[in-house]
């Protein structure tokens, strides 16, 4: 998970809170340390955290507690609401008011500006535009080949000069191809440091592209510098926006986030792993709706949108509503999650699964075991794969020497089918499990038009 360290801490924090007998002022002193040290630990700004938890301390000891709400309840809906203002409060979302539009990616060496390049294309791509992927980086040697192999990749066109000297010439070059696009995505060259030249070459290129979005992509790893790097490339050449990447590697993430958002370049995406699909729009109420272990539904249904069928959705949604399914189904809705992405990430956008202490090492075992239990379907009847419970003893002998797999692999797959049906009786949806029903009824019709 990203800022997997933080989350864990700010989780166990909320845990005081619900396990408390009484919510006095010795309690909201302890919960302050606590989110004092998980932020800081993960390399937030000193006079930030202290200028945070002062006004959550505030809060949490008026009197006046909004009708409706337990004391526990307004204390955790304090910590919350504090930092998703903390972290940009609604978020900033990139409105493609017009045709082409164009987003110029600057930043320094080694933050991972061109692989965000293609990260960006796929996102806009899945959302129905027509992406262009634009190479006007001069200085790295490999810069041509390692965008036009990300353009092959993610599937939109490319377009570069080879060899050319001027990034501004490339530009004019493809203009009339490019305008036929709904969105130019313009890779810009780095430099080691902000420099006058890279300043100069940035201004010149912005003012012969005319970008709508001039995005600086910052690596999680700088951590609170994030924010003079970010105040200095806004000053200078104007930027809209800030990407940081490698958000899921180091804990030095939140000190990123935190510092960008103090500028008026705002994080408007984040990258939260290697792959093309490992990006999105940071939206800060559902970043610390995970942190805290609430989930994020509307992330998850999000991912869903992207794993399956608007008929797989609806029928997935039918299963968890009546609380019972045939193996075949299991295998589907976990090959659904794995497209989704690593089961550790998926569980901590599943309302209420969040904070549900689940071995890490076990998740990670489990998506490898699709494979076996294929193999294991395969050699089931159509009786066994839609009721497990006639498998006694000597068909599960049969099938095991029938799959190549070992006993013990088939009563595995039986106990995961057991475990899981009766997850999602606990699951469904009723009186006390709210964000639970508004999911399903998502997913049952609403996945693919959100």
């Amino acid at each position: 998970m990203v800022l997997e360290k933080l989350g864990d801490s700010l989780k166990n924090t909320l845990s005081k809170i619900a396990k408390s007998l009484f919510v006095d002022e010795k309690l909201v002193n302890e919960l302050i340390k606590d989110i004092q040290r998980a932020l800081l630990q993960s390399d937030v700004n000193v006079k930030l955290v202290f200028d945070l938890t002062k006004e959550i301390k505030e809060k949490a000891l008026k009197k006046d507690i909004p009708s409706g709400l337990t004391k526990k309840e307004y204390l955790i809906n304090i910590v919350y609401e504090s930092l998703v203002k903390f972290l940009g409060g609604e978020g900033y979302k990139i409105e493609i008011k017009k045709k082409p539009f164009k987003i110029m990616l600057v930043g320094l060496f080694g933050n991972g500006k061109t692989t965000t390049a293609g990260k960006l294309a796929k996102f806009f791509s899945k959302r129905g535009y027509k992406v262009a992927l634009l190479q006007t980086d001069t200085w790295r040697p490999a810069a041509y080949d390692q965008l036009q192999q990300i353009a092959k990749t993610v599937n939109v066109p490319f377009y570069g000069t080879r060899k050319a000297k001027n990034p501004t010439d490339i530009y004019k070059e493809h203009e009339s191809e490019l305008n036929k696009h709904d969105i130019i995505l313009v890779d810009t060259a780095g430099r080691d440091a902000l420099s006058k030249d890279l300043i100069e070459e940035l201004a010149t290129l912005h003012k012969t592209v005319q970008a709508d979005e001039k995005l600086l992509i910052i690596g999680a790893d700088v951590g609170q510098a994030a924010e003079k790097q970010a105040q200095a490339f806004h000053d200078t050449c104007g930027v809209t926006g800030v990407i940081i990447t490698k958000l899921d590697g180091t804990a030095k993430g939140g000190g990123a986030l935190a510092a960008c958002h103090v500028t008026d370049a705002p994080v408007k995406f984040i990258g939260v792993g290697e792959k093309p699909d490992a990006f999105e729009e940071f939206k800060p109420k559902n970043f610390v709706g995970r942190l805290l272990g609430m989930g994020d539904l509307e992330g998850l249904l999000e991912k869903a949108k992207d794993a399956m069928t608007e008929e797989d959705a609806k029928d997935m949604g039918k299963k968890f509503l009546k609380g019972d399914f045939t193996l075949i189904d299991l295998y589907e809705q976990m090959e659904a999650m794995k497209k989704m992405g690593p089961l550790t990430k998926v569980m901590d956008m599943i309302p209420g699964m969040g904070g549900v202490k689940i071995p890490k090492d076990m998740l990670k075992q489990q998506e490898g075991k699709l494979k076996i239990w294929k193999f294991i379907m395969d050699s089931c009847t159509k009786e066994e794969l839609e009721d497990p419970s006639v498998m006694e003893a000597s068909r599960v002998e049969r099938i095991s020497k029938g799959a190549g797999v070992s006993i013990s692999n088939v009563r595995e797959l039986l106990k995961q089918y057991k475990q899981s049906k009766k997850m999602m009786k606990m699951m469904k949806p009723g009186k006390g499990n709210k964000q639970m029903e508004q999911m399903m009824k998502k997913m049952q019709g609403k996945v693919p038009g959100m």
